[in-house]
């Protein structure tokens, strides 16, 4: 049942009490890595491994130095925060979001399916700026992200994929919200504390998804810029600043207020649905293809036909890719653009271009989105020739599911299909696989005994006295 916004407002001033802020806090607070099941604390380890490796990677594109340059320009002298894979040092806010924008900036990082939202983009650098200025262990700083990442992927669940109909961006949404509570965590925040920190990050969070229409950089900001509100919300808290008690439920709370008519008031629930009993950090997926989690099963589809079929490429006439209904807007249209992408970024974005090249290399990689590869002629008239139906059998959110049918100039038609998204929860990749991203994320970028040596730290972060000690090991050398 969705209500309009004066039916959920008279329906929240009756919620009993506790809040869903409230819950959330009292979860977050008594949260100790003890009662963080191993196979959940070993999983993280690996999103936060993951996320590090892309920002290395990230670090040899314009977009992550001029990030830099911007907020080096904003910093009075030298920080105490660490930039991953740069000598720079900032202001802890700061060194977030730029931390931000490389995890997240090439679209590589990890996604929790139910709650459609980037988790490790914006609490892993957190957890590295707060816990590294707070003197906080290892152990503290995973038990901060495990509970950022909970608290994070319900938030984000009860919208049931609505912020990206209606236009936002849940990522920077709900990102800015869950690092107001992993942060207060490091910080020592108590249950009321973090429920006021919840209510002033509700006028801070924000995230537009218009960067569709022009391949802009707007949405690597998002994850970085939840990071710097949730670390201010936090701050203020604990010193006393009064924040909103309803931050989600309230009559303009975040539900109401950007879902419209599409809030649906039963589905508050899922907020807080079985916390520390059912752990949703195990269902993040980890990205195989540089590139929105959308596309992943109809590149795979489109590998697995080149694979099976030898395929001519000159004789495809058509190809159909079968996408859920709710990713069309993001992936799919405007059909133009998509089918010549500007830009890296809209490329990022095309289910067209992104099954073309697949189709054609039996990959998608980082080399598909050089400037060479978006001009490849090739690629640009095969993608031309791609179009998208609505996948009649999708389980969105659960699957990302895609599948692909090319009719072939003799007559015959090829079809397969993904009904899951490989590296979703139900088909992980393994750890193997993971540490092989990670150290093909990190090649020419520093040496490889030195690769190995920071995925052992990594992977090993809960042991650390320091978490401090961690962040200082991902600053480059030089």
């Amino acid at each position: 049942m969705s209500l309009s916004l004066a039916e959920a407002g008279a329906v929240s001033r009756s919620e009993p009490s506790p809040t869903i802020a409230s819950a959330l806090a009292e979860f977050v607070a008594g949260l100790s890595l003890k009662r963080v099941p191993d196979r959940v604390a070993a999983r993280a380890r690996h999103l936060i491994l993951d996320a590090i490796g892309i920002a290395f990677a990230s670090g040899r594109f314009d977009f992550a130095r001029r990030t830099l340059s911007a907020m080096r320009s904003l910093a009075q002298g030298d920080g105490e925060a660490v930039v991953i894979g740069f000598p720079d040092r900032l202001p802890h806010r700061d060194a977030a979001v730029v931390n931000g924008v490389l995890v997240h900036g090439l679209d590589f990082d990890d996604t929790h399916l139910g709650g459609v939202v980037h988790a490790s983009a914006s609490l892993v650098p957190t957890i590295l700026a707060v816990g590294a200025r707070q003197g906080s262990s290892g152990a503290e700083a995973l038990t901060a992200y495990v509970a950022g990442v909970e608290t994070m992927a319900r938030l984000g669940a009860v919208a049931k994929g609505g912020f990206h109909q209606v236009g936002f961006h849940p990522t920077g949404l709900i990102g800015a919200f869950a690092c107001a509570l992993a942060a207060g965590k490091l910080m020592g925040l108590d249950r009321d504390q973090l429920t006021a920190a919840q209510g002033i990050v509700l006028s801070t969070a924000s995230g537009t998804l218009e960067f569709l229409e022009d391949g802009a950089w707007n949405k690597r900001l998002h994850p970085g810029w939840a990071a710097a509100c949730g670390i201010t919300a936090a701050a203020l808290a604990r010193h006393g600043f009064v924040g909103a008690t309803k931050a989600y439920e309230g009559r303009f709370g975040l539900y109401a207020s950007h879902l419209q008519e599409r809030f649906d008031i039963a589905a508050l629930g899922a907020a807080t649905a079985e916390l520390g009993e059912r752990w949703e950090l195990l269902d993040v997926a980890v990205k195989p293809f540089p590139a929105c989690h959308f596309t992943h099963a109809c590149a795979d589809a489109a590998i697995a036909l080149r694979r099976d079929h030898a395929l001519d490429l000159r004789s495809v006439q058509r190809v159909r890719a079968f996408v859920p209904a709710e990713v069309v807007k993001t992936v799919c249209e405007p059909e133009a653009s998509k089918r010549r992408p500007a830009n890296a970024y809209d490329a990022q974005f095309s289910i067209p271009y992104i099954v073309a090249s697949a189709l054609r290399h039996g990959r998608f990689s980082l080399a598909e989105l050089s400037d060479q590869a978006l001009a490849d002629a090739e690629t640009l008239a095969l993608a031309g020739r791609v179009d998208y139906a609505i996948d009649p059998r999708s389980q969105f959110p659960r699957y990302y599911s895609g599948e692909l049918a090319i009719e072939l100039s003799d007559g015959r038609e090829l079809r397969h299909r993904e009904a899951r998204n490989r590296g979703c929860g139900d088909l992980p990749l393994s750890e193997a696989e993971i540490i092989a991203k990670f150290a093909g994320n990190l090649r020419g970028t520093i040496a490889e005994p030195r690769t190995d040596e920071l995925c052992n730290r990594i992977l090993s972060m809960d042991g650390a006295a320091e978490i401090r000690d961690v962040a200082e090991s991902l600053r480059s050398r030089t």
